[in-house]
């Protein structure tokens, strides 16, 4: 039986993701397909992870012969800002990492944008390999290249695109979550088969996740990998990844980045599915479906937060272009549309009332 399978992502800088279990056991024999002898490893991961992986990764990684040494940072979205940044470029510069080394992100979402932004400014671009470990990262923050961190006036408004060399999905990492994060991830899988697949929503909505877990997130990348190949810098099809983010965005900085992720993307993609009900853009019924998925797996659908306040946050969103903001609507599950709107439009379009 084959240890992992191998999805190709055809960017501007081609690259491997590799998806099973007991990967990070073998990591220093996977370095090995890139190449690029025994360059010196700069491991970047957080204070919840590196007990965890981040300890026995470099234990593992030094036995073997590698020069490897570990940054560790405070876990949690508080932690990904400029001067997170700022202490590790002090690391990369004690450790004397040069263009020819690797940066390693071993961690969640925070830890892959971070360090994925500091790898891609560091001496004008350093190669890295992300190693998720949440299930949102392996499925949709580790794939394609986005990296960034935040501003107290949003999130991700400071970034880069940098392409990994090398992603590592190994799914045993992921029976150590709490399940609230886990959760966090299934947001994204919910919204990938809201806008692109309807086999796996049902998949989803029928509660199968658990038990089709290596099936899943390999769908959810593969729908990722061609959506990258096309618009590699979010342009245009890309934004469609943006379902339910723009409100979820908005809420997550309401509640000062307590309210997660994932659940700010459920209670999004639930917000703008029943405000297009109302406006005869999408079916009758869609919402209550979504609302119903994320339910089942412990997603939140509603937020007493004043819709006013939320999309005056909307304005400060990255992805508004000048006068105007593009949702991502469903025009039925597995099927959407991108929706400029005036932002001045924003605050009737969504009406008054949040379903869910």
């Amino acid at each position: 039986m084959e240890l992992y399978r191998t999805i190709t992502v055809q960017t501007e800088a081609p690259y491997d993701i590799l998806v099973g279990r007991g990967l990070l056991d073998e990591f220093s024999s996977l370095m090995e397909r890139l190449g690029a002898g025994r360059p010196k490893l700069a491991i970047i991961t957080d204070s919840h992870v590196d007990p965890l992986y981040g300890a026995p990764l470099l234990e593992r990684l030094r036995q073997s012969g590698w020069q490897a040494a570990k940054y560790v940072f405070p876990a949690g979205e508080a932690s990904k800002n400029l001067e997170t940044v700022r202490e590790v470029y002090r690391f990369f510069a004690q450790e004397q990492i040069t263009r020819t080394d690797l940066v390693i992100a071993l961690g969640g979402g925070v830890v892959g944008d971070l360090a994925g932004f500091a790898a891609a400014t560091w001496l004008r671009g350093v190669r890295f390999i992300q190693i998720p470990t949440t299930l949102l990262a392996m499925i949709d923050s580790s794939v394609g290249g986005k990296t960034a961190v935040d501003l107290p006036e949003g999130k991700n408004l400071v970034g880069a695109f940098w392409q990994p060399a090398l992603v590592v999905c190994d799914v045993d990492t992921l029976s150590t979550l709490p399940q609230d994060v886990f959760s966090d991830g299934t947001a994204e899988a919910i919204k990938y088969g809201a806008i692109l697949d309807e086999s796996l929503f049902s998949l989803l909505e029928g509660g199968k996740l658990r038990e089709a877990l290596l099936e899943a997130i390999t769908r959810c990348i593969q729908l990722k990998k061609r959506v990258v190949e096309q618009d590699e810098r979010d342009t245009g099809l890309r934004q469609c990844l943006n379902f339910g983010h723009t409100f979820g965005h908005a809420l997550e900085k309401y509640h000062q980045f307590s309210l997660s992720h994932g659940r700010g993307v459920a209670i999004g993609m639930v917000m703008v599915t029943a405000a297009c009900e109302r406006q005869g853009l999408t079916p009758a019924g869609t919402a209550a479906r979504i609302a119903s998925c994320c339910r089942q797996y412990g997603l939140p659908t509603d937020d007493p937060a004043p819709l006013e306040i939320l999309c005056q946050n909307c304005l400060g969103d990255k992805k508004r272009k000048g006068s105007k903001i593009t949702l991502v609507i469903l025009d039925r599950i597995g099927q959407f549309r991108l929706y400029p709107l005036e932002a001045q439009q924003l605050p009737a379009f969504m009406g008054e009332g949040q379903d869910g």
